[in-house]
């Protein structure tokens, strides 16, 4: 639910904020052990607005690891269904895509920031809602491009629509800053709390 306290995880997680209680471990060693700069190298996010400055089609890609070459650039935009449409632009890669973005639309632009993702290639990937603002067909590629995104590494998501986060290993429910429930799709339906219910509207179950 809206309030759970699902970005502030991430955000703690980036070490926006410290943690007052308790710590966060990733692979055994506690956050703030951690280099800042280093971490976050670590750290991949897709929001849920994705971000996209003034400059062209690769420029934006490339933000992901600016060291990148023109080949692994457009290998990270084919894996993310980016190549899709920029073949149809008449100066493809090149294509100034205009401050924030807007002659992409909200589909485009959320591959351009998986595709990002998937340049870094850092271990841990955050992705934050990041098909709900999206139309159907919209919503089927870019589902498609994370899955591409989301191979061979640790992934941890932020999910209203409980579609993107069934076939998670491992859910987790969060409800007003606690964690009330944990496990599969099928485990949690099965128990009957808050996620069988969220799934029971949206699946009609």
């Amino acid at each position: 639910p809206s309030g759970a306290g699902k970005t502030t995880v991430f955000q703690l997680l980036q070490r926006f904020y410290e943690v007052s209680e308790g710590a966060i471990l990733i692979d055994g060693i506690d956050l703030r052990d951690a280099r800042l700069a280093e971490l976050r190298a670590r750290i991949a996010v897709v929001p849920q607005e994705a971000v996209i400055f003034s400059g062209s089609i690769a420029d934006n890609i490339r933000y992901g690891r600016p060291g990148a070459s023109d080949q692994e650039t457009r290998a990270a935009a084919a894996a993310a269904f980016v190549d899709e449409f920029v073949q149809r632009l008449p100066e493809g890669y090149a294509t100034f895509v205009g401050e924030r973005g807007v002659r992409l639309s909200g589909g485009q632009r959320q591959r351009i920031a998986i595709a990002r993702a998937i340049l870094k290639d850092a271990p841990l990937l955050l992705l934050d809602e990041a098909t709900s603002s999206l139309d159907a067909e919209s919503e089927r590629v870019v589902q498609a491009a994370l899955e591409a995104a989301m191979s061979g590494r640790t992934t941890i998501v932020i999910a209203h629509r409980l579609a993107t986060v069934q076939r998670a290993d491992r859910i987790v429910v969060l409800d007003h800053g606690q964690l009330i429930d944990a496990g599969t799709h099928l485990q949690l339906v099965e128990r009957g709390g808050l996620y069988a219910r969220l799934a029971a509207l949206q699946f009609g179950l």
